[in-house]
């Protein structure tokens, strides 16, 4: 089994190497039905080798450790037990889209696992607050992921594994449609995946997303390829 604190270094690492992540930013995992473990408080790209992460009561106030917006994870994980892995990050073009009012449509195959768009928190304040975070997760729903105006995006996932690949295949479908705004702007029609095609292509068979968690990986001082 893997250890949990080695997964939670592996992905936030991974946020800042591939960009999708600065100064700000927190991951964590499910450790059982009542605690999950999230990311230290600092830059994620600075977890050293072996460093610990905080652990999170489901109830009750956050440790000391835990940066205030980690109410988001504890409010996703308290609604979802389904979810295994949650990535809140801060990516350009996820920002940059949501500046617009907007979130990606599904314009190609890494956007369809948020089909048929991510619901977009329209507040712009930190979600520092419990009221605040329970508003962000019952809007999230079901869903992939939620994008906060301005502010990044929340993706949560089964394992943490997932979490990080969602985060990358975010950012992904929003570089996309921010390239095709020119297009659309000039009169082109830009097209969206169907019902169907969504279904077709929404899929986790092959190691879509194992390839993807080796790929973000890659280079990793604590990763061993597996």
């Amino acid at each position: 089994m893997a250890d949990p604190a080695l997964q939670v270094r592996l992905a936030a690492r991974a946020m800042a190497r591939h960009g999708l992540a600065h100064a700000y930013g927190h991951v964590s995992t499910r450790l059982s039905a009542t605690h999950f473990l999230v990311s230290a408080a600092q830059p994620l790209g600075t977890l050293a080798r072996g460093q610990a992460g905080v652990e999170v009561s489901l109830d009750g106030d956050l440790p000391p450790g835990a940066l205030p917006e980690v109410r988001i994870h504890r409010e996703i994980y308290r609604n979802r037990p389904e979810v295994g892995g949650i990535c809140r990050f801060q990516s350009p073009a996820v920002i940059a889209l949501s500046a617009l009012g907007e979130t990606p449509r599904v314009r190609h195959g890494l956007g369809a696992y948020f089909a048929p768009q991510p619901p977009l928190w329209p507040g712009v304040a930190l979600v520092r607050d419990d009221d605040r975070a329970r508003a962000v997760a019952a809007l999230m729903g079901d869903a992939a992921a939620i994008v906060l105006s301005g502010n990044g995006a929340v993706t949560a996932g089964p394992t943490i594994e997932d979490a990080a690949a969602l985060a990358f295949f975010l950012e992904d479908a929003a570089r996309i449609e921010l390239a095709l705004l020119p297009a659309i702007a000039a009169g082109r029609t830009a097209r969206a995946y169907t019902p169907e095609e969504v279904a077709a292509r929404a899929v986790r068979a092959g190691g879509l997303f194992e390839r993807m968690w080796h790929y973000l990986c890659h280079g990793d001082p604590e990763f061993d390829g597996d």
